[in-house]
């Protein structure tokens, strides 16, 4: 798997489990502060679409992940 795709199935494991952890009608319902998670990885997906800096894209390489290019 290249960095990017994990980039995305972290980004989406993240954000789904941090909507179900601040969702206030989730059965794992947590505290509604988990919303600010999710805003985090949201900005930084749109941020990374335009400049090209995705610091878990960063941490992937350095641990010997396959990049296709794209970050």
């Amino acid at each position: 798997m290249s960095v990017e795709r994990m980039v995305l199935a972290f980004a989406g494991f993240s954000i789904l489990l941090s909507l179900a952890l601040g969702w206030n009608i989730s059965p794992i319902f947590h505290h509604q502060n988990w919303l600010w998670f999710t805003a985090f990885v949201g900005a930084n997906l749109f941020q990374s679409a335009f400049t090209g800096f995705c610091p878990l894209a960063m941490i992937l390489k350095k641990l010997g992940a396959k990049p296709a290019g794209v970050f």
